[in-house]
């Protein structure tokens, strides 16, 4: 059995459990990306993260990247800059 995580979602909706190892790829592929890029449209992440991981990814990238992106919005790692449209990420700070 392999292990899980299951997600937050800034709302409080229900997360999802995703592998372990699936969520530390795509969470070290959406950090790198936005920590390079501050201010990433949010319609520019799924392509970034997947040149990020060079296609070393099973599953469907987009669902993983929307799913893990939210779950580090709701523990405060990234933000969505405020004011900004189209949606944009950066790393949260203090």
């Amino acid at each position: 059995m392999s292990d899980k995580i299951l997600t937050l979602h800034p709302e409080g909706k229900q997360g999802v459990n995703i592998d372990r190892a699936k969520y530390d790829k795509m969470r070290g592929a959406i950090l790198a990306v936005v920590e390079r890029e501050p201010g990433v449209r949010l319609s520019l992440l799924g392509e970034k993260v997947y040149q990020e991981l060079n296609g070393d990814f099973d599953g469907s990238i987009g669902w993983y990247t929307m799913s893990v992106k939210l779950d580090l919005e709701a523990r405060g790692i990234i933000e969505r800059v405020p004011n900004a449209s189209p949606q944009q990420l950066r790393l949260k700070t203090a």
